[in-house]
């Protein structure tokens, strides 16, 4: 399958669109993943920078994310900021929105009130949603996802696997059957390698981490010969190692122990030969 890989612009808040989007070029990257910061002039700059890209790239991606802070609210109250997000950002006509959907302490009937307004807006702006797996959403663990996926069929996951092994204190060996019903939902990669005892590794490519990186390249293959996925023109991956406090650190100096954007685009050239493989 053809993939097509984005950049992420967490971890380079402060960069401008224009430097970042040419920094993203420069590394060979297909687009790009962002959450809109609440700034018009970065939104309207942006915007005119990413269409002088695709002058060029017509194709070049632009991932839009939803990503609510936090807050202390109603179920209502989120869910009423959670339709305004959503049509904000496809109010910016991305290629899709990556949703970080409802609560993990959500009742099953309140996330389903949170993904039926995805579903809603997707329907009236013709801009697909997907919901990624994520500690603290409705999609936190991969067991308590199914009855979602029973009763909506149509719903499509970005899969960030590292929250899950988190989540489970596992590399998902004793999950398998679950994980069969979750791959052909699968619409976009996070390519972040997590363990069991948090979302990420210090450095991808220190050798102790082999197994684990080899854990999550076996997954996302099996995800990318799909039958459903065969169906898809290309299938989107970001590389998504975070910035501190995701990346670990040494103690006293805060001294991030890797480079968060030399990382991802490792992974990123990583990848582009493994997964054809």
């Amino acid at each position: 399958m053809n993939v097509r890989f984005a950049c992420s612009f967490w971890g380079q808040e402060g960069t401008t669109p224009t430097v970042f989007l040419a920094r993203v070029i420069a590394e060979g990257f297909d687009g790009v993943e962002i959450n809109p910061p609440e700034d018009k002039l970065f939104v309207d700059e942006f915007q005119s920078a990413l269409a002088s890209v695709r002058l060029a790239k017509p194709d070049f991606l632009f991932i839009a994310q939803q990503v609510l802070g936090p807050a202390d609210e109603s179920v209502d109250a989120y869910l009423a900021r959670m339709r305004s997000r959503l049509e904000y950002l496809a109010s910016l006509k991305p290629d899709f929105i990556n949703s970080h959907t409802g609560k993990d302490y959500f009742s099953f009937e309140d996330n389903c009130r949170a993904i039926a307004i995805a579903d809603d807006v997707a329907r009236q702006s013709g801009i697909p949603v997907f919901h990624e797996t994520h500690r603290g959403r409705f999609t936190f663990h991969s067991a308590s996802l199914l009855p979602y996926l029973q009763k909506y069929p149509n719903l499509k996951l970005t899969a960030d696997f590292s929250h899950w092994c988190t989540v489970s204190e596992t590399l998902l060996h004793d999950q398998h059957e679950i994980l069969k019903h979750v791959f052909p939902r699968v619409r976009h990669i996070h390519a972040r390698i997590g363990f069991e005892h948090s979302p990420q590794v210090n450095d991808p490519f220190a050798p102790e981490w082999k197994n684990h990186v080899d854990t999550f390249i076996g997954w996302w293959k099996e995800i990318l010969s799909g039958e459903e996925q065969k169906e898809m023109p290309f299938m989107t991956i970001t590389p998504e190692f975070g910035p501190v406090p995701y990346m670990p650190v040494m103690p006293y100096s805060q001294e991030p122990l890797a480079d968060q954007w030399r990382v991802n685009v490792q992974i990123k050239n990583m990848l582009s030969m493994k997964l054809k493989s």
